[in-house]
């Protein structure tokens, strides 16, 4: 059995990775901060756990029940605070300390053979800066990357490959209706974008299934970004085509 687990697998990036493991006959648990919208779109393979991430007494147990499903073969994080209060604090607390506490609680908990992966969501601005994310975003995505590599290094005598994937603006289910109201930005998106277009949610997701996949077994430490190719442009090569 293929087991999975999601962290933040309840919207955005997350949900569309769930329904892929699920589609793909794996067993996936699931946290999030909040419960799923709609539980009847996957099957009863999915299991959800509704945990805020800074609770650490609660996180140590749910973990500890999740394990008890069976060893994992993945795990993904695809959470980003959202949250009220200091968003420094928030940032560093969700992205940072909480998939470090995650990891180093998980490693010993892998399957003993077969497909071992676990992969972070970073985002373009772990190298770029977009000026309305704040600093804590930028540098928590950043940390990730570093943290990819750190944990690649050491656990990779285990057999577990450590990588990050990086979206630039995508469509998610949650924003299909502000982009269909605001169709000249999409429109803009589209122009500066190589590929003519914006990309979705599942797209990414399919990047993050490649990752932890067999056809991925010799890969670790790297960031894939997935951006259709908007990071690739020099700034005055984007302003020509405004």
């Amino acid at each position: 059995m293929i087991h999975s687990l999601v962290i933040g697998g309840t919207r955005g990036i997350g949900k569309e990775v769930v329904r892929l493991f699920d589609s793909q006959g794996h067993a996936v648990s699931v946290i999030g901060k909040h419960p799923p919208q709609n539980e009847n779109a996957v099957s009863n393979k999915v299991h959800y756990k509704t945990l805020d991430l800074m609770d650490r007494q609660s996180l140590f147990k749910i973990l500890t029940e999740v394990v008890q499903r069976g060893k994992l073969s993945n795990l993904v994080f695809t959470q980003r605070f959202r949250g009220e209060g200091d968003a420094w604090e928030g940032e560093i607390a969700t992205s940072l300390d909480s998939t470090k506490r995650i990891i180093e609680q998980l490693a010993s908990e892998f399957c003993d053979d077969g497909c071992k992966s676990i992969v972070l969501v970073s985002s373009i601005v772990s190298h770029l800066v977009a000026e309305e994310q704040p600093v804590g975003y930028h540098v928590a995505k950043a940390g990730l990357n570093q943290m990819a590599r750190y944990y690649a290094m050491t656990l990779g005598t285990y057999g577990i490959r450590v990588n990050t994937v990086s979206p630039s603006v995508f469509i998610k289910e949650e924003s299909k209706e502000y982009y269909r109201q605001n169709s000249q930005l999409y429109e803009l998106y589209s122009k500066i974008t190589p590929l003519g277009r914006m990309g979705t949610a599942r797209e990414i997701a399919d990047v993050i299934a490649f990752l932890c996949s067999p056809a991925a077994s010799f890969i670790t430490g790297q960031d894939i970004i997935v951006d259709g190719g908007i990071s690739l442009q020099a700034q005055p090569s984007l302003v020509c085509k405004l």
